[in-house]
């Protein structure tokens, strides 16, 4: 098994690194004490391929593998998780309008949204349907027209700012058989969006509950069949949760780097903080979890890209392990700078409230576990 990476992936990773300094750095810490949605920065990374990394190419997407989607996220993680994050999710929205959107949608918004000039959100969780998420009660009834959309969600990123919506709403009867996907226009008659969430972190990316009221839908806005959607949704967050232990990595690399130079640069005791065996171990610690937590997302993209029957649980355990080391990575940063790093002149409060999320969304540690667990148990399954 060959961990290095390619003359290209280096450059790729290289080319995300330099936008996170050059357009992600500056303004991050005005961003999260503002609440500032940066459109303008996604549509320059649009610019670079960075909003269809893996969407297919026949919508100008760059189709390439998760393992380099990873590169990227990654190295903008490390300055900024909350935008980087959001770019995540776009990336997961372009994915599946383009693999499975009418041509009628392909040829509306596929350049828009691999371009970053339009940009999505995904629609699943609702107030009732979180983990649990195949008993959301959203419906979409066909009519002559196409169907008509009402219900509701909650949680929604980018929601009130985004452009274009994926919808998972229910067609048929009860449970995961009976839900479709739907690319809904942002705008359209009948959607209201609820308050602006006060969230921990994540406040570069705005946070709203959406009400869908008598909403039209064209038949082609259709994803898929009708009862794909619930399949569709799966494979999203599959690639999703390997985004966000990504996203972890990120940020813990970035606190562990700010965590690294401080301790040579702050003295106690006459010394610097790097002489003192305790706080070394600390940072071996640290270095030793990221390495971890980074070689098991990788692999778990290969298993992805390569269609690997056993792709969800090792998305799973990437995205429990990851979120779960990286958080505690970033505490220790925090830890490491004493009393300073509670301040946000320095960036370590920042990078510990916007990496706790992590552990919640894509479904939340504790269901990575059950996912894992039916594998092993229930299928008889040997991740070896």
């Amino acid at each position: 098994m060959d961990f290095e990476l390619s003359d290209e992936q280096q450059a790729f990773a290289q080319a995300a690194r330099d936008f996170a300094a050059g357009e992600l750095a500056p303004h991050a810490a005005r961003w999260d004490e503002e609440g500032i949605f940066p459109r303008e920065t996604f549509a320059k990374a649009g610019e670079l391929g960075f909003c269809g990394i893996y969407a297919p190419e026949h919508i100008g997407g760059l189709g390439l593998p998760r393992l380099d989607a990873a590169l990227v996220f990654e190295e903008m993680a490390a300055v900024d998780p909350s935008t980087a994050a959001f770019l995540t999710i776009h990336n997961m929205v372009a994915w599946m309008v383009g693999t499975w959107g009418s041509d009628a949608i392909l040829k509306e918004w596929g350049d828009g949204l691999v371009s970053g000039q339009q940009l999505a959100s995904y629609c699943l969780t609702e107030p009732g349907a979180g983990s649990d998420a195949a008993s959301l009660k959203t419906r979409a009834l066909p009519n002559d027209k196409g169907y008509v959309l009402n219900g509701s969600k909650a949680f929604i990123s980018g929601a009130g700012d985004t452009d274009l919506l994926l919808v998972m709403a229910r067609t048929g009867g009860e449970g995961a058989a009976g839900i479709s996907a739907f690319a809904v226009p942002a705008n359209s008659p009948g959607i209201t969006y609820g308050r602006l969430e006060k969230k921990m972190g994540w406040n570069s990316q705005s946070t709203r509950p959406i009400t869908f009221e008598n909403v039209q839908i064209p038949a082609d806005h259709l994803l898929g069949r009708e009862g794909e959607g619930f399949k569709l949704a799966m494979k999203g967050l599959d690639g999703g949760r390997i985004n966000i232990a990504t996203c972890s990595v990120g940020a813990a690399q970035g606190a562990y780097d700010v965590a690294r130079t401080y301790m040579h640069e702050r003295e106690q005791f006459g010394r610097p903080l790097a002489s003192f065996q305790a706080l070394q171990f600390k940072l071996a610690d640290m270095v030793t979890h990221i390495v971890a937590a980074r070689q098991m997302v990788r692999l778990a993209a290969h298993k992805l890209d390569s269609k690997d029957p056993q792709a969800t649980a090792y998305c799973a355990m990437a995205k429990r392990l990851a979120t779960d080391l990286c958080f505690q990575a970033c505490l220790d940063a925090q830890q490491i700078h004493g009393g300073y790093g509670y301040l946000k002149d320095y960036p370590l409060e920042r990078l510990v409230r916007d990496t706790r999320v992590h552990q919640i969304l894509e479904g939340t540690n504790e269901v990575m576990r059950v996912i894992v667990a039916r594998q092993i148990l229930n299928k008889g399954v040997d991740l070896r």
